[in-house]
């Protein structure tokens, strides 16, 4: 609102105009100009200090709260509750979720993550960043894997719509009509999939999958495949496979470096779009979804861009490491 207003002013509109374009009041319109004047940009994006009584009680227990959230556990859980830490401290519930909505705290929120211990980390890192990056010229770049064991689940009763005043519902219980596998390939360029449904997800199956890839790419192009460490990829079998397909070049990404390999975002988004919420009579039905969802994305695709360069995630990397060095000797 605030920028809405400087950028009617710049127009050359009046304060009353700008207030009844807005729906705010007129001097509403003149202080945030007058803010603007004075100190620029700064002027409309940091608040001034408020007025009022200074929060004496939370101030004196603030700094207990966060020691206590940060540094102790209570003896029969986990983590704090604004109830429990409320008690063991002598103060109400209410300043310690202020404390914590204040300082950022979660503590009944946990995310998980892993660094990766692969020996040939950076040297993989560069290669995979290098070919995100800066593509080689007559070439194609593909980020391939397979999301195995998707389970065509139906509810054991009709789902309600969302309605007005009600969200959607769904049963908690299901039925497990069979699983597929999806193998998908990204190509950067233009964002687009190529992908099929196999029942399982051997090498077998994978030189199928690569053999597909050959089928529908431009023949006078080299293709650097991505790929996790899953053995396999790795497969006696597949290697013959690739010696006799010289255009497939195969780049390994570090192990637990999932996020490394782009289409693994992908098959985030089929999950949370199209599957999570959705329910499966038989294998065939949810094989049509998967490969409607992903027509529909090949319909508008968009070009793939990453952004980190390798330095700045070995340095990412660096001081994660050393914080679990550090936690390990603690």
């Amino acid at each position: 609102m605030r920028a809405k207003i400087i950028l009617a002013a710049s127009t050359g509109l009046e304060n009353t105009e700008i207030a009844s374009e807005l729906g705010v009041t007129r001097e509403t319109v003149g202080r945030w100009r007058d803010r603007f004047i004075e100190a620029g940009v700064e002027g409309i994006t940091q608040d001034l200090p408020r007025g009022g009584r200074k929060p004496t009680a939370r101030s004196k227990a603030e700094g207990q709260i966060i020691e206590a959230t940060t540094q102790r556990k209570p003896l029969n859980a986990t983590h704090w509750s604004t109830r429990s830490l409320a008690e063991e401290l002598g103060v109400t519930q209410s300043m310690v979720h202020r404390v914590w909505r204040a300082n950022g705290l979660k503590p009944h929120l946990v995310k998980t993550f892993k660094v990766s211990n692969d020996p040939h980390f950076e040297e993989k890192l560069r290669d995979i960043v290098g070919l995100y990056m800066n593509p080689p010229e007559n070439a194609l770049v593909l980020s391939a894997d397979e999301k195995t064991s998707i389970q065509a689940l139906d509810r054991t009763q009709p789902s309600l719509p969302l309605v007005k005043g009600r969200c959607g519902t769904m049963t908690h219980d299901y039925k497990r009509n069979g699983t597929t596998t999806l193998f998908a390939a990204m190509e950067l360029v233009h964002g687009e999939v190529i992908a099929t449904c196999m029942q399982r997800h051997r090498h077998q199956e994978w030189i199928k999958f690569l053999a597909m890839i050959d089928q529908q790419t431009p023949r006078e192009l080299d293709l650097h495949v991505i790929v996790d460490n899953y053995a396999t990829h790795k497969h006696a079998k597949v290697k013959l496979w690739l010696k006799q397909h010289p255009r497939f070049h195969i780049h390994f990404i570090p192990t637990s470096s999932s996020w490394l390999n782009i289409v693994e975002g992908f098959f985030r988004n089929l999950d949370a779009n199209r599957l999570k919420r959705s329910a499966f009579r038989s294998v065939p039905q949810l094989i049509e979804a998967i490969m409607d969802y992903i027509e529909s994305h090949n319909d508008n695709p968009r070009p793939i861009v990453w952004m980190k360069a390798a330095d700045e995630i070995l340095e990412k990397v660096g001081r994660a490491r050393a914080k679990l060095d550090k936690a390990g000797t603690e």
